[in-house]
């Protein structure tokens, strides 16, 4: 059985050189390229985990609206970060967004992102249905 493929393009000028899409939709399952807290081509907040992780999560959000696609479908969310030990600043910012949702999340620690003041990288998975 051969599943229709949704590319969904972004706005990242890396896309095509890198090869990958800002989302794919496959079935019914909606998988969410890392988002890092870039902003006009540079780091926005650096040295705040708390506001690095809200603005990825908006950036998420934003994309799921533009598509008519519910937020609450979120079934998981995976975060890159670069000091474990921030933990609860990055922890509360995703309660703001998630408390009700409740995806399973999983977070974990990584020696860098693709820029130094990056602190946090998300990832998302949503299960869609009918559309």
């Amino acid at each position: 059985m051969t599943l229709k493929r949704q590319n969904i393009a972004g706005v990242s000028p890396w896309e095509d050189f890198v090869g990958y899409s800002r989302m794919v939709r496959m079935g019914d399952v909606l998988e969410v390229a890392g988002t890092t807290a870039m902003k006009d081509g540079k780091p926005y907040a650096v040295g705040d985990a708390y506001e690095q992780t809200r603005y990825i999560l908006e950036t998420i959000s934003r994309l799921f609206q533009e598509e008519g696609i519910p937020f609450e479908n979120i079934t998981r969310t995976r975060m890159f970060v670069t000091d474990i030990s921030r933990w609860e600043e990055i922890g509360r910012a995703h309660g703001e967004f998630f408390r009700d949702i409740k995806p399973v999340a999983t977070m974990v620690e990584v020696s860098s992102l693709i820029d130094k003041d990056l602190m946090i990288e998300i990832e998302a998975t949503a299960v869609l249905g009918d559309k």
